[in-house]
């Protein structure tokens, strides 16, 4: 199992969470971002860096993930693309997306964005706080232990 970060949006402790378990665990960790992102120095971990653009890092994720890798990502319509290549997906806040959740997701967050582009204030995101970090480590470790 590799493990791929959508790293553009991902908060900078789960990224110490998931260095943390790359090392403790030796299993490759990829971050795929726009934009050059610090990474310590480790044979497990790299990042790579892609163009800038609308979708890139998500289409680079889907091109090079495989069956049983583990995608840590908030994007919605990259979790459905990873699960319907049998990728397994972990939110930043420890949501486990599967085949049995997507669906639903992707209809919410189609219905969000709709009303966004309808001028309705739907607010945003809760700040990340210690239960999400916790709930984060938790079902990484769950998976990984698998």
């Amino acid at each position: 199992m590799k493990i791929w970060i959508d790293a553009d949006a991902c908060p900078v402790v789960i990224k110490e969470i998931l260095f943390r378990a790359a090392e403790r665990t030796k299993r490759q960790l990829i971050l795929i971002a726009n934009h050059p992102l610090y990474i310590p120095p480790s044979p497990f971990i790299r990042m790579q860096q892609v163009e800038s653009g609308f979708d890139v890092a998500d289409n680079e994720i889907v091109k090079r993930v495989e069956s049983g890798d583990l995608v840590i990502t908030s994007d919605i319509p990259l979790a459905a693309e990873v699960i319907r290549k049998e990728g397994l997906v972990l939110s930043p806040r420890g949501e486990l997306y599967t085949k049995e959740n997507i669906g639903a997701r992707l209809s919410m967050r189609d219905f969000m964005e709709n009303l966004r582009n309808s001028g309705v204030d739907t607010g945003g995101q809760a700040t990340m706080n210690q239960n999400d970090r916790k709930m984060f480590a938790n079902q990484l470790d769950k998976l990984l232990a698998q």
